[in-house]
């Protein structure tokens, strides 16, 4: 089918996104070949090399577009305190578009290129695709934002700074019940083919379970599904007065849309996929009210959130049709490119990176890594020894659009 503008028919893009696939994976297995040997020293005549694998194209690129914002503004953060003691930190961005092959060609192409560290990919499918390469290469990667059960039990060299699914979900169940007391059927979507959609229907499941309030229908999709009029009658003719999705932003904000157009009215509660400003378009004034429980607030009251939300209001001044207040995606994108950039500082400090072998220089990062304590936008975190993340503040909000639904914010909730 043909968009407006001419733009190219879905199965040619089909097509074109697999050709992209294949020739990134192309490119990947030549640069193996060609690229920097682990075992030599750390190349630091461009700055100390670090790298990102982000979803800025596809379906994901609503996300990937988010985190590349926050991991610049913490790299224009370090280099102008210093870098790692004086040595400006250098950072490579590779497009992992929105698919496993495409992620798992970026990391590849990354770890080839010599990076000492790297984040990403954005989607936890991804993650457990691209992750055991950087576990084979012992390349410590900070996963930004993979909420699934199960990233950092990958391998030794996979972190992540977002709490997973089964420390948040629960909260906006709860929050939901709180607000609406009458609550007494619960109706679920989320799409069958996705790792994080799977994990956190799951959660939220059990969560509801143990409120009393066993799910009457649980309805599935797919990640590129527009049309959801089947599942919405499948659920209504069930008459919920509480609808869960764990959906990504694309087909969360379709669903919403489309839910509300067959007259729907009741609670609706979203997972971490549509954690993201990005939505506000998609389902426009249908996403006033839904509820959705967060790992960061534009409001926390720390030095490190103040600097941070400072800097990304500076940095949107330039773009007044886009908010001031900085996303949850952002902030976590900022804090992992933060988590890397001082336990560089450190390692360098104990052991200087010039002429330090560069496998032996990843290793000791991530010792690095796991050791420390950081004051991040996020609050304090630190890690289990397992790469998960210590996190203590967390929250929920209601999204409350604007007048002509078109923009909104996330509204934290007492």
């Amino acid at each position: 089918m043909l968009r407006s503008g001419g733009l190219t028919p879905a199965p040619m893009k089909r097509r074109l996104a697999s050709s992209l696939a294949a020739l990134l994976s192309a490119a990947a297995a030549l640069s193996a070949c060609q690229g920097t040997e682990d075992q030599g020293p750390v190349n630091l005549s461009k700055g100390v090399p670090v790298g990102a694998v982000l979803a800025l194209t596809g379906n994901a690129n609503v996300y990937g577009q988010d985190q590349k914002i926050g991991i610049e503004l913490s790299l224009a953060a370090l280099n102008g305190a210093g870098g790692v003691n004086g040595k400006p930190l250098s950072l490579s961005i590779e497009d992992g578009g929105s698919a496993e092959p495409s992620a798992n060609a970026a990391v590849s192409l990354q770890i080839n290129r010599g990076i000492l560290a790297l984040i990403g990919p954005t989607l936890s499918q991804q993650s457990f695709s691209a992750g055991p390469i950087a576990q084979r290469r012992g390349v410590p990667l900070v996963a930004p934002s993979n909420t699934a059960t199960g990233i950092p039990e990958i391998g030794y060299f996979i972190s992540r700074v977002s709490a997973q699914s089964s420390v948040i979900a629960p909260l906006s169940i709860a929050k939901a019940l709180q607000l609406n007391p009458g609550i007494r059927r619960a109706a679920v979507f989320y799409a069958q083919d996705d790792a994080y959609s799977t994990a956190e229907t799951v959660i939220f499941q059990q969560a509801l379970t143990a409120k009393g309030l066993k799910p009457v229908t649980v309805q599935r999709t797919q990640l590129n599904d527009q049309d959801f009029q089947s599942q919405i009658t499948a659920a209504l003719n069930q008459k919920p007065d509480l609808v869960v999705l764990s959906l990504q932003a694309m087909d969360g904000g379709n669903l919403i849309r489309q839910l509300r157009e067959l007259g729907y009215r009741g609670a609706i509660v979203v997972g971490n996929g549509m954690n993201t400003p990005n939505i506000y378009p998609i389902c426009q004034k249908y996403c006033d009210g839904i509820l959705i429980a967060q790992a960061y607030s534009p409001e926390l009251q720390t030095p490190a959130n103040q600097r941070f939300t400072a800097a990304f209001a500076a940095a949107q001044a330039r773009n007044p049709k886009v908010s001031p207040i900085p996303p949850q995606l952002t902030a976590q994108a900022y804090t992992a490119m933060q988590v890397i950039g001082e336990a560089l500082a450190r390692l360098d400090r104990r052991q200087p990176l010039k002429g330090l072998p560069l496998a032996q220089a990843r290793k000791a990062l991530m010792a690095e890594i796991l050791g420390g304590t950081y004051q991040t936008p996020l609050g304090e975190i630190r890690f289990t020894p397992e790469g998960e993340v210590i996190q203590k503040n967390f929250f929920v909000a209601q999204v409350r659009m604007n007048a002509g639904g078109k923009s909104g914010r996330f509204s934290l909730l007492p």
